[in-house]
């Protein structure tokens, strides 16, 4: 099936909540060496004036993540997942986010523009907390190769 442009626009319902835990934000800050203690440590977080840990700012994605799953798994779209390069991720970060809070994410295919046999899709996630304060918006951009340019890729290669 070859990429849908009509789903372009289409906004998805947002994914399950996530509750960030402090294990989850020592984990991601340890995964991307991220050494600030307030990522670590409770009394080390308030002394900054925050109220629990802070995630780090490319934690975002983990939420984001979730929500662009709706986006792939959508059969309308015609993503092929097997055939997709993560091209561009890109925050803008509107406030940080916490070790306690409960967040939403959801997801909208922003864009899809059709680049010979293949396509650049960008979804866009608007994460935010229970109050319904803007947290982050991510955007990603991906590459979806065609069925075409694998097979002449096997041809060549034959």
């Amino acid at each position: 099936m070859s990429i849908n442009t009509e789903r372009q626009g289409h906004t998805y319902p947002p994914a399950q909540p996530y509750q960030v835990s402090r294990e989850a934000i020592r984990e991601f800050a340890h995964a991307v060496k991220a050494a600030h203690p307030a990522h670590y440590e409770v009394d080390s977080a308030r002394e900054l004036g925050h109220p629990d840990l802070v995630a780090p700012p490319s934690f975002a994605v983990v939420i984001a993540q979730r929500a662009e799953a709706a986006v792939i798994n959508d059969e309308e779209a015609g993503i092929d997942f097997s055939r997709v390069v993560h091209a561009d991720e890109r925050f803008t970060h509107h406030a940080p986010i916490f070790a306690g809070e409960t967040l939403h994410a959801q997801a909208t295919l922003e864009r899809i523009r059709v680049m010979g046999a293949g396509a650049m899709v960008t979804t866009r996630v608007e994460i935010t907390a229970e109050s319904g304060e803007a947290k982050s918006t991510v955007s990603s951009s991906l590459l979806v190769r065609s069925d075409d340019e694998n097979d002449d890729a096997k041809e060549a290669s034959a």
